[in-house]
């Protein structure tokens, strides 16, 4: 069984605790059946790490800024282009043959951006375990908690889903080439994509709003 802190960084994870959603002691004690203790030693955890943060009284799930956001995926790009050079190097034909059969199953779901996204999370983590170092993929572990902060995908963007899939073929027909810089290369660009994606998206959701407020 899970303790308190996996299951509320899992709800965080799976959207069901979103940014800006106040989280209650008790109210999180009663949903996951466990005593109010380990809950609010999983709360201060998780604020020490920066996933909840307080607002007066109460512990809300964070949101990501505009700089806070390029400071991820600055650090993002570096650990995963690093994991897929690794993994290039030490990937084994198993382990290249299962990411080749994800990105073929990925294509099934491209028309569903949620199921899409936590696929993408999966054939990422893949790659972070093909790199066969532990302590990258510690460090990739905690981006990609940090990564739960954002409130949409940017899977979700028109057409991102084709582009998205084509882009992981790149990289794992690189791994299986055993040829690291075309996937340190096809890993970096990919992650560039998704950010610019993502920077479009939230500039068109500013305007949304702006006009909205005009109204």
């Amino acid at each position: 069984m899970k303790d308190a802190y996996s299951l509320i960084l899992s709800a965080i994870d799976n959207g069901t605790y979103r940014p800006g959603d106040r989280l209650v002691e008790s109210e999180l004690a009663e949903r996951f059946g466990v005593s109010r203790t380990p809950v609010r030693e999983a709360l201060q955890r998780l604020e020490t790490q920066a996933m909840l943060t307080r607002d007066g009284r109460s512990l809300i799930v964070a949101t990501l800024d505009h700089n806070q956001l390029a400071e991820l995926y600055t650090v993002r790009t570096e650990l995963e282009a690093l994991a897929a050079r690794l993994a290039a190097r030490h990937a084994t034909r198993e382990e290249a043959r299962v990411l080749n059969q994800m990105v073929a199953e990925d294509r099934k779901i491209i028309g569903d951006p949620q199921a899409l996204s936590r696929a993408n999370r999966r054939f990422h983590h893949q790659i972070h375990l093909a790199s066969h170092n532990r302590y990258l993929v510690q460090q990739l572990d905690i981006v990609h908690r940090t990564m739960a902060l954002m409130a949409h995908t940017s899977l979700a963007a028109e057409g991102r889903g084709e582009r998205a899939m084509a882009e992981h073929q790149a990289i794992v027909d690189a791994i299986a080439a055993g040829d690291s810089e075309a996937a340190e290369r096809a890993l970096r660009d990919h992650i560039s994509l998704a950010y610019e994606t993502r920077l479009k998206e939230s500039a068109r959701a500013w305007a949304d709003t702006i006009e909205q407020e005009r109204r």
